[in-house]
């Protein structure tokens, strides 16, 4: 009989021993990065998975920003989304609106025992993502900002000065002419033409884009894109590309290939596209500030944000939420946002990582890349804090409608804001009509 207990003992002991690890608890992270920000994505997942045990974070690439917006929809109503979402800023204001859909990142943090103190972070960045009753909803990510791109070569083979960056948008035709004189094919471009060209135009010249303080004071905004100072920009635009001086790349980010390659010499892109230039250029560049019309009072004031936040989303589990919440903690490391703003160009999104970076020499090292911070940091007014709108992804996809018809020399500037303000504040309308409560 002993000896049965013995072996019964040591059979109970083996199979203790040949029982597999705690399983880690896996949180599933869908984005939008392409290149070598997909790259960083990737490299970021595998730091903090390296870093611990409990918890794997599970990048997926789903498609550009509105294409995973839609599939995360999707997905929630089919009780399968992600826990983690990534968004892009003209998505916020719906993102907010969705009832039940989000979890927000204050309760997430605090539930998951760790500190999150919102006055940590950029107050353009932190007041973005802050709903009207003061709560922070998402964690700010990949938060960017529009700047100047120069192929320095270029310019200097067009002969223009290198010495000084054009700062005006008559320094840029100028130069643009310049180049085009010279035999270049594409001297100026533009990406994201509707963040570059009206919003972060609007913010620059402390003008408003929309009524209530851009969106946001209130789901009541309308639109008032078509002000003589937007005509004026924009007709000026339309006739650089009659002549040939800008030349029309496509919509999104497309515009950002065309400058990496060499084949247009100024862009105005996002900061972020620091990443693929660094990588892919073979040519000296540099890094301007938004060129402003210099007759406009007030301006330059500050661009607008732009990149995207993590939204989590609802109906998870307690352990995957810690995870969420563990992931986070570890993004907000000062460290790890010095490392992330240094080699994307996305902002330092607190303010210790920023002033880390400076202490490190690398601004000093790489000219230009504190331009976007800078940029944001300015006081913002009123009418520059940033743009929260209804359904704006629609009306994103409006304003590229419109303006390529005045590129094109089919509308004028004027007929093609019209109509933006016209067919936008009809879906701005039917957003108020949806979300009141």
């Amino acid at each position: 009989m002993q000896k049965l207990l013995t072996k019964a003992a040591a059979a109970a002991l083996a199979a203790s021993f040949a029982l597999p690890a705690a399983a880690q608890t896996e949180v599933l992270w869908w984005h939008s990065m392409t290149g070598a920000l997909n790259d960083w994505v990737n490299d970021i997942a595998k730091d903090y998975n390296g870093r611990q045990k409990d918890y794997k974070i599970v990048p997926v690439f789903k498609g550009s920003y509105d294409e995973s917006m839609t599939a995360a929809i999707a997905a929630f109503r089919a009780g399968n989304a992600p826990h983690i979402l990534q968004v892009f800023e003209v998505g916020t204001a719906t993102m907010m609106a969705s009832k039940g859909v989000v979890v927000p990142v204050e309760k997430v943090m605090r539930d998951g025992g760790y500190k999150f103190d919102p006055k940590a972070y950029v107050p353009a960045v932190a007041g973005y993502y802050t709903a009207p009753n003061g709560q922070m909803m998402s964690f700010p990510f990949n938060s960017s900002t529009t700047v100047l791109w120069v192929n320095l070569d270029a310019l200097k083979a067009a002969g223009v000065s290198t010495d000084k960056l054009p700062q005006t948008w008559p320094e840029v035709a100028l130069a643009a002419a310049k180049l085009k004189a010279s035999g270049h094919k594409c001297p100026f471009t533009t990406a994201w033409q509707g963040w570059t060209q009206l919003e972060s135009f609007s913010t620059w010249h402390n003008t408003e884009l929309a009524t209530k303080g851009n969106g946001m004071r209130g789901m009541d905004a309308r639109l008032v894109v078509n002000s003589p100072l937007h005509v004026r920009h924009i007709e000026n635009m339309g006739n650089m590309a009659k002549q040939g001086l800008f030349v029309y790349k496509g919509r999104g980010s497309a515009a950002g290939a065309n400058f990496e390659s060499g084949e247009c010499a100024i862009s105005v892109n996002s900061s972020a596209a620091y990443a693929g230039v660094k990588k892919n250029a073979k040519f000296q560049f540099a890094v301007g500030t938004l060129p402003y019309y210099p007759d406009v009072a007030g301006a330059p004031q500050n661009t607008v944000i732009g990149g995207a936040s993590l939204w989590v989303m609802s109906g998870k589990k307690t352990a995957e939420y810690k995870g969420v919440a563990s992931f986070f903690d570890y993004l907000s490391d000062p460290k790890v946002q010095a490392v992330n703003h240094q080699r994307t160009g996305y902002l330092p999104v607190t303010t210790e990582a920023f002033k880390m970076t400076e202490a490190s020499g690398f601004y000093a090292q790489n000219p230009g890349t504190d331009i976007s911070v800078n940029q944001m940091i300015r006081k913002t007014t009123d009418k520059s804090r940033g743009i929260r709108l209804g359904n704006y992804v629609q009306i994103r996809t409006i304003e590229d409608e419109e303006l390529e018809q005045v590129w094109a020399g089919k509308k004028s500037a004027k007929e093609a804001l019209d109509s933006i303000v016209k067919r936008g504040n009809e879906l701005l309308e039917k957003f108020e009509k949806a979300n009141k409560s």
